[in-house]
């Protein structure tokens, strides 16, 4: 019996050594990871641009009183190219520099001359445009130099070239020079009789004085006036100092609306019946 009872237990044993291990379950596969959504591109905002609505037909206010004009159309022409939309910011010229570098808005597109002292504020574009500036006085009067109009009253435009001229050339030969706030307000008081002329840009004064009935009996006299020190080179669009991105979008945009034919049409919409390509040199 013991030697029976021996027998069956190593008969366990064996069988107990011989039986295979099951393999534990595999663990279920973690499920594929769903793709991540690119962050969408940051919305670009309005570009914010300064424009002194005085200057017709540069940048003035249409009978609705929207701005419209040259400048304005060139602004939304660029605005275009660079994929955002213009807002138009109303600002006194002598203010507009001032008004950039404080953040109020992004560009000024107004007629600004690229200068050297604008240069030491203010950053520009390549010219958008180039047109000389004139003298105008009333018919009759004799001008062959600034001392031939002694005593006369020249209004002009505060912060301006043509005010850096008159007080350059003209107040030290004895013309009596004053500044406005806006080339509106010259016009104005030449039309009361309270100056005898002004010094202004050639297209601005033609479009914006001397074609209308108050500008019949003024007409310009003297050559044109080009002077770098005085004048600069150019109408550009001044950024704050730094901009670099943009200024580099803006002249892009700048060569693409001229050579894709946006400027011309521009140009002739204002400028046609005068036979001038404001462009310039």
């Amino acid at each position: 019996m013991k030697k029976l009872l021996l027998a069956l237990a190593a008969t366990s044993v064996l069988a107990a050594c011989g039986k295979k291990e099951e393999a534990a379950p595999a663990a279920p596969a973690a499920p594929a990871s769903a793709p991540v959504a690119a962050a969408p591109a940051p919305e670009v905002g309005p570009l914010k641009v300064a424009i002194d609505p005085t200057y017709e037909p540069f940048t003035f206010k249409s009978a609705d009183g929207q701005p419209t004009g040259f400048d304005v159309d060139v602004a939304n022409a660029l605005c275009e190219q660079i994929k955002r939309k213009c807002e138009f910011v109303e600002q006194v010229w002598d203010s507009m520099i001032p008004g950039l570098n404080a953040k109020k808005y992004d560009v000024i597109i107004s007629s600004m001359s690229i200068t050297d002292d604008r240069m030491k504020e203010v950053d520009f574009t390549d010219k958008y445009y180039n047109t000389p500036s004139r003298i105008v006085l009333k018919k009759g009067v004799k001008f062959t130099d600034a001392a031939s109009i002694k005593g006369k009253k020249i209004g002009v435009l505060k912060g301006s070239t043509q005010e850096k001229y008159a007080m350059g050339d003209l107040k030290p030969a004895g013309v009596i020079v004053n500044s406005y706030e806006a080339q509106d307000q010259v016009y104005l008081d030449i039309k009361s009789g309270r100056l005898d002329g002004t010094v202004a840009d050639y297209m601005e004064v033609t479009g914006g004085f001397l074609s209308k009935p108050e500008g019949a009996k003024y007409e310009l006299v003297g050559p044109d006036l080009k002077m770098p020190q005085y004048f600069g080179y150019g109408a550009g669009i001044a950024l704050r100092k730094g901009e670099d991105k943009l200024k580099g979008e803006l002249n892009e945009a700048i060569k693409a609306i001229r050579a894709n034919g946006t400027y011309k049409t521009l140009n002739d919409k204002y400028f046609a019946k005068y036979n001038i390509d404001v462009y310039g040199e």
